[in-house]
């Protein structure tokens, strides 16, 4: 495979109409992996190629700067030094004073629910999760002390800070909105620059002339191909999401949230995921991780706080809270199946999906999981492009399941999904791409319906895994089960790309 500019993935996306609109601009992507302990990936609109990796370059190196600055992780950044000093006033950059600044106001204005010292709390189930029990009372209760006193004392004049506890402190909560919004203002600055999207691991700044469809991720869905749980248009906002479902510790089989409420020594349980959409993202990253943890009057009172502040606040039980701001930043949910959360910036051809009968069809109750496993390389290597798909016996295509990609240029490289895709009408491959994925482990999922949205008859039908990587290989892997409304599972000979994979029919979650 040829040289590709990897694609912004997932959550972010520049609508490629608006583009349209300005015949000189072009569409600008890339991808890092490892950057503020997430992938990054960036979008921007420019009117060249020129101005777009400067953009690009000013973008990252605000962020590797900031990096340097902030970092919790890094033994070497300055807030790392500064942590490890004891009542000594310690001059300090404008930016690590700044950001210590809005720590103290955010744990006033959340009545101490926001907190460097939350690090604190963490470290404590972290370390139930290892010793396999919940933190006993009085482990909590000595936590909650030590996370409750003065941490620093600020100096404006000097621009000193004093560290005076000894409490294990993380600029967490907002510090990422608050980089990347940096990243952005850095890359807006470069001459032909129409708009600018950064997204680090699901928190987004938008900014410039462009809006930008975001697609919200439902909590519970764990499949990549999910339908998201509502979709937004966005222009020269932030969007944060904080939640339980992706990181957290399990211990005794129960899943307890990484975001943990430092008055307490609790992690949120009520709220299972909040999503802020504010101009300001130091805003809306701090809202997203205190509606985690506020009581409902808490709530309240940010909200009035911040009315400008769009949200959607997921609980335990699956409910919906949202208030009527988010409701005018969102989009009709297409009735279509396909699931439309990643990357489309080239449309590609349309052709025809053969009919399907509609006699013995699908039996709803059942899906199918497609579970892969992309392996992994030392050094530095290509991300692989993907696709996957079903066939009937007849080797027509019948479900496009996922396209994981930088470039429709090199598209023709997964041979066989191009050359079907070629031959249907009506089937538009942005519905169904998304950009490359770094090495892992990734569950698909199938419905039984085909790319019209009709469930199909039951039967055989084979599921198709293409894989192809620039300076790797080219494989493709094929196996056929049977649909019948009986449970099986199957599992795949892996590959030097693909290094494990498995397929699971099986009845759908809360069917009896």
């Amino acid at each position: 495979m040829k040289p590709t500019t990897p694609v912004l993935a997932g959550c972010a996306l520049l609508s490629i109409g608006s583009v349209a609109q300005a015949a000189t601009m072009g569409l600008y992507v890339s991808h890092a992996d490892h950057v503020l302990g997430t992938s990054l990936d960036l979008k921007l609109i420019a009117s060249s190629e020129a101005g777009a990796r400067r953009a690009e370059q000013k973008a990252m190196q605000e962020i590797n700067r900031l990096t340097g600055i902030l970092s919790g992780y890094d033994t070497q950044s300055e807030f790392s030094r500064w942590a490890a000093t004891q009542h000594e006033a310690i001059p300090v950059s404008e930016d690590l004073f700044s950001v210590l600044q809005l720590f103290d106001q955010w744990h006033g204005q959340t009545n101490g629910a926001l907190s460097a010292s939350a690090q604190t709390i963490s470290q404590l189930w972290q370390q139930g999760a290892i010793d396999g029990q919940t933190p006993s009372a009085a482990a909590k209760a000595e936590a909650i002390d030590l996370a409750g006193q003065t941490h620093w004392l600020l100096e404006p004049a000097s621009r000193t800070a004093t560290r005076v506890s000894t409490a294990p402190l993380r600029l967490n909560t907002f510090t990422k909105s608050y980089i990347i919004n940096k990243a952005c203002e850095a890359a807006m600055t470069v001459d032909g620059i129409d708009a600018v999207v950064v997204n680090a691991g699901g928190d987004i700044i938008v900014r410039g002339k462009h809006a930008a469809p975001i697609a919200v991720v439902n909590p519970r869905a764990s499949a990549e191909n999910d339908a998201p749980m509502a979709r937004l248009s966005v222009q020269n906002q932030a969007v944060a999401t904080s939640g339980d479902y992706r990181r957290g510790v399990q211990i005794d089989g129960n899943w307890y949230s990484h975001v943990v409420d430092p008055r307490t020594g609790e992690p949120a349980s009520e709220v299972i995921s909040a999503t802020v959409v504010h101009p300001d993202a130091v805003v809306a990253g701090a809202l997203s991780t205190a509606f985690n943890v506020a009581s409902a009057g808490e709530r309240e009172e940010l909200t009035r706080a911040y009315p400008e502040a769009a949200y959607l606040l997921v609980t335990k039980d699956g409910k919906q809270l949202s208030n009527a701001k988010w409701s005018d930043l969102a989009v009709t949910m297409p009735e279509s199946t396909a699931v439309l959360v990643a990357d489309a910036s080239d449309r590609l051809m349309s052709a025809k999906v053969l009919g399907i009968s509609a006699a013995k069809p699908w039996n709803p109750d059942y899906e199918l999981s497609i579970n892969l496993e992309l392996a992994k390389f030392e050094g530095r290597f290509r991300r692989p492009f993907v696709a996957v798909w079903v066939e009937d016996e007849d080797r027509n295509p019948v479900r496009n399941i996922a396209l994981w990609y930088n470039k429709p240029r090199w598209l023709h490289e997964l041979k066989s999904w191009y050359n079907n895709t070629r031959q249907q009408e009506g089937f538009d491959p942005a519905s169904i791409a998304g950009a490359t994925r770094s090495p892992g482990a990734y569950t698909l999922k199938w419905d039984g319906k085909d790319d019209k949205g009709q469930f199909v008859k039951a039967g055989k039908y084979t599921v198709v895994i293409e894989v192809a990587r620039e300076h790797g290989t080219y494989q493709i892997m094929r196996k056929e089960m049977s649909f019948n409304a009986k449970a099986k599972q199957e599992t795949l000979e892996g590959n030097v790309e693909i290094s494990a994979a498995s397929l699971d029919y099986h009845k759908k979650t809360g069917n009896p």
